[in-house]
């Protein structure tokens, strides 16, 4: 266990004004405690705090007294606990999940560094970084320090027109570290929200010089998210058939894999030429979701020259290649063509919390400055900018730019090398890119709904291995902590499942 912050400091006025002086008021506040038991003395503060609020409670519910308020809550809240507890989940939709197929939901009470821990004892080694976003480990010091001060200064603002210190702080640090020219910061809170903020940002810069630009290019086998907008440039795929008469105007080019070059550019060529296009949206190097498919710089290098020639904004999904995933700080870095546009997320937190970034040229941002309303960018989110996503983040980038961090994602690369040269041959597929490493199960079924997943997915939970499968795709993105070791373990399950026959 990394930290235990059951007593964070807290101000007398504060505490004055939470518990009101009540004989039964906690003298030693405790808010969370990581990994331990919090309910007995956080239903006197949460039922003390929620009586002692803003309002009145009799004004608000008649003769309902303190006491009788304060056993309904504990009431309500051993009822709830107790639902948990007996894993009664069915209320909860959970994401690319078919409840009819797939087992109960592992319940998690606790992570540590790569590690997560369930209720039934059982340890997983997060091999995914829980959905590539967990940069330095679960429950990182650092970061869980940061947060914790950042709490008692400010939890939230409204962030039209208004900003607050971590947001003028982190852009301030990330600017000088982004490809060149990116300097204009849009907060949000996901990444799929940051790719449909970049799209409405490309159309409304042409319409704002009077230029009628709506048509998207992508990459094929591209993943942007799930929202509509992220959805229309990905292309065809089972997982969006019920949705493509919905789709955005778009078209999509062949991927510069190994080889395969000279299509792509030709096709980007004549898409490209077509004086509608708007904005090229590209994954540099490495596609996520698509199957963890890797592909040439020099390729790509190509295309952003073509989009440039064109007059096509360049949009950069660096959600997931952010941060150093792929060797450098950003996969735009292969390329000395910077994007227009980059989009960023998972990572920018450390997995802590929601957040993500989309940011611009000064070019394209000044085409929304006008004396005209109309003209501004008109999109926003409730927690747009929050603060503690922003303290978040500052601290992973501290983390991410230490030199330690630095000779963690070597080790892994070096580590992943290794396994690929003397066990590469063994698989379908088997490539390297950074802290990533990618292979394909050989197998006649390929595709996200192979019969594989199920059972590669099994195998590994079984081992005490969280790695899913994207169809017959493996791939190990660990957080930066995971030492040497742990790595070994991996490669040892995959060197297993080898041998795995579906049944």
């Amino acid at each position: 266990m990394f930290l235990d912050f059951s007593e964070p400091s807290i101000s007398r006025k504060y505490q004055s004004h939470l518990f009101n002086g009540r004989s039964n008021a906690l003298t030693k506040p405790q808010y969370l405690r990581y990994g331990g038991k919090w309910v007995s003395r956080g239903r006197r503060a949460l039922a003390n705090s929620r009586n002692q609020a803003s309002y009145n409670r009799d004004s608000c519910q008649g003769k309902r007294n303190h006491k009788d308020n304060h056993k309904l809550l504990c009431r309500t809240m051993e009822g709830s606990m107790d639902k948990q507890s007996s894993g009664n989940s069915g209320c909860i939709w959970h994401p690319f999940t078919q409840s009819a197929l797939d087992s109960t939901p592992i319940k998690i009470v606790r992570g540590e560094g790569a590690y997560l821990y369930a209720e039934s004892g059982t340890r997983y080694l997060d091999a995914i970084s829980s959905w590539w976003c967990n940069l330095h480990g679960h429950g990182h010091p650092y970061i869980t320090k940061k947060l914790c001060e950042q709490a008692q200064k400010l939890e939230h603002v409204i962030f039209a027109n208004f900003t607050h210190e971590p947001a003028l702080e982190l852009v301030s640090k990330l600017a000088p570290l982004l490809p060149e020219g990116l300097e204009r910061f849009f907060f949000s809170d996901n990444g799929s929200t940051s790719i449909e903020i970049a799209m409405k940002i490309a159309v409304q810069y042409y319409y704002n010089q009077n230029k009628a630009k709506s048509h998207f290019v992508g990459l094929s086998n591209a993943y942007h998210g799930d929202t509509f907008g992220a959805m229309s440039i990905a292309g065809t795929s089972p997982t969006t058939v019920p949705f493509h008469d919905l789709f955005l105007p778009s078209s999509t080019i062949a991927a510069p894999y190994y080889g395969k070059e000279e299509l792509a550019i030709a096709q980007a060529k004549t898409v490209f030429s077509e004086s509608n296009v708007a904005a090229f949206i590209y994954e540099p190097l490495l596609q996520g979701a698509g199957g963890m498919l890797m592909y040439n710089p020099e390729g790509l290098k190509e295309i952003l020259k073509l989009a440039k020639h064109y007059g096509v904004l360049c949009i950069a999904d660096e959600i997931l290649t952010g941060f150093g995933r792929t060797g450098p700080l950003f996969a735009s870095e292969f390329t000395d063509i910077p994007p227009d546009i980059i989009c960023l997320s998972k990572g920018l937190t450390g997995g802590y919390l929601p957040l993500a970034l989309t940011v611009t040229t000064k070019e394209i941002h000044d085409a929304f400055v006008s004396q005209d309303r109309m003209k501004a960018l008109l999109h926003g989110h409730t927690f747009t900018g929050n603060p503690l996503g922003c303290s978040a983040a500052l601290a992973s980038l501290d983390l991410t730019l230490s030199p330690e961090c630095l000779q963690q994602r070597q080790m892994i690369e070096r580590c992943h090398q290794e396994f690929q040269e003397a066990h590469g041959s063994l698989w379908q597929r088997c490539e390297v890119l950074g802290t990533v490493l990618a292979l394909d199960y050989p197998a006649e079924a390929t595709g996200y709904f192979s019969q594989y997943r199920d059972h590669l997915n099994r195998f590994f939970l079984e081992r005490g291995v969280l790695l899913r499968p994207l169809g017959n795709t493996l791939y190990v993105l660990p957080p930066y902590c995971i030492q040497e070791e742990d790595l070994r373990i991996i490669y040892s399950h995959l060197q297993d499942a080898l041998c795995l026959q579906p049944q």
